[in-house]
């Protein structure tokens, strides 16, 4: 006989319905499927939600603390589900988070996003624990969604919970860069996971006039937006929705070589030396701001890290990704100047403060401004319009 730790009733799981809507996160129209589609029933016994105090995942372990692990379930929070691609053991966090349950007001506001009509068709890039293609389904009926996962374990994990939850969209183990054709065309294609490109399968499998809905972000930074394209003939545009943060696609995933592969021990001692006047508190602006996203539009082939401040003073790593230039910018407080190091074929801090100024001239633009466009030729970002555009 198996025990049921649920409590009763569940309060916390209404308040965190109210909140979805009150907060615009998700449309009233999709409030039923939200009350029909409990996030619990997707989640294993043990998972390690986000604590958003203190910056980390914790553990919680349903049987040890079953009202810990439904207090995580009924949060607005990501829980991760897997470390290290399933070679992660033991209780405590791994080293790198690679399949979760993302916040339900991220979750239902890209839902809100496909803008969904009866009989559409859609297919599910990422399909983690299992939920959102739960939620599909509970939406779209039989025989209209499909789910890919890359991850054999997590796949078939996801279809027990779906087919014991009473939900059954085609499951499909499978590399979600490559969509299903067999499924094909579809209305709307939605991922859960992160792109660096938009696959032209995705757009080739969708109907002219259908909608991609994928989190897209550039090596430059974590730092995604929600890209909400339009299909047409051979192509897809359109703006970002909104700041995110999600684990990437594998087959996209960026391998980059360690720091010593690029500042030798004497390294500082030989690059070129400046100042520059940007600031740290307008340059390092944190997760979800449109500094980074920006920055990653206009610098190509460039990786941004971000160190701990110690004794009033944080470096700024870049590192080129097509050669093994660097450089790096000292803020340190107090000081008017900060002071900048550079080596390799190309001047990376002159080219990142080239984009920041950039930014700043065009009135420091929220995520909304800027736009994708996708054509067998590349991709290409815009700002208002696709009139005013770049090669990415």
């Amino acid at each position: 006989m198996t025990r049921d730790h649920s409590p009763a009733p569940r309060l916390g799981r209404e308040g965190l319905g109210r909140a979805l809507v009150e907060t615009c996160a998700m449309s009233s129209d999709w409030a039923p499927t939200f009350a029909a589609v409990d996030r619990a029933a997707f989640l294993p016994g043990l998972v390690w939600p986000f604590d958003m105090e203190r910056g980390t995942s914790v553990t919680v372990d349903r049987a040890a603390d079953p009202g810990a692990w439904y207090a995580a379930a009924d949060s607005n929070i990501p829980i991760v589900t897997q470390w290290d691609d399933g070679r992660h053991t033991g209780t405590e966090p791994g080293r790198v988070s690679t399949s979760s349950s993302s916040m339900p007001s991220v979750v239902y506001a890209m839902l809100r996003t496909l803008a969904l009509d009866d009989g559409m068709r859609v297919l599910d890039v990422g399909t983690g624990t299992g939920e959102t293609a739960g939620a599909l389904f509970h939406r779209c009926g039989p025989g209209r969604v499909t789910t890919i996962e890359v991850d054999r374990s997590v796949s078939e994990q996801a279809h027990e919970r779906l087919t014991t939850a009473g939900l059954h969209p085609q499951v499909v183990v499978g590399d979600g860069r490559d969509g299903y054709a067999a499924a094909a065309p579809y209305d709307r294609v939605l991922a859960t996971v992160g792109v660096r490109e938009i696959p032209g399968t995705w757009i080739s499998q969708t109907r002219p006039g259908g909608l991609i809905v994928a989190p897209w972000g550039t090596h430059y930074s974590h730092a995604d937006a929600v890209a909400r394209l339009v299909v047409g003939d051979g192509e897809a545009s359109g703006h970002f929705t909104r700041p995110v943060e999600f684990m990437k696609l594998r087959a996209q995933r960026l391998s980059l070589p360690g720091h010593g592969e690029y500042v030798p021990a004497e390294g500082m001692a030989r690059a070129d030396t400046s100042t520059t006047t940007v600031t740290e508190a307008g340059f390092v602006t944190g997760k979800y701001t449109a500094v980074p996203f920006a920055l990653g539009l206009r610098v190509r082939d460039c990786v941004q890290a971000v160190a701990d401040k110690r004794e009033g003073a944080r470096p700024v790593w870049f590192y080129g990704l097509s050669d093994r230039s660097w450089a790096c910018v000292m803020f340190r407080d107090g000081e008017t100047e900060a002071h900048v190091w550079q080596s390799g074929p190309r001047r990376l801090w002159d080219e990142v403060e080239e984009a920041y100024r950039w930014w700043v001239d065009r009135g420091e633009p929220e995520h909304t401004r800027f736009g994708l466009t996708v054509t067998p030729d590349g991709q290409r970002a815009w700002i208002d319009s696709p009139a005013e555009s770049w090669a990415i």
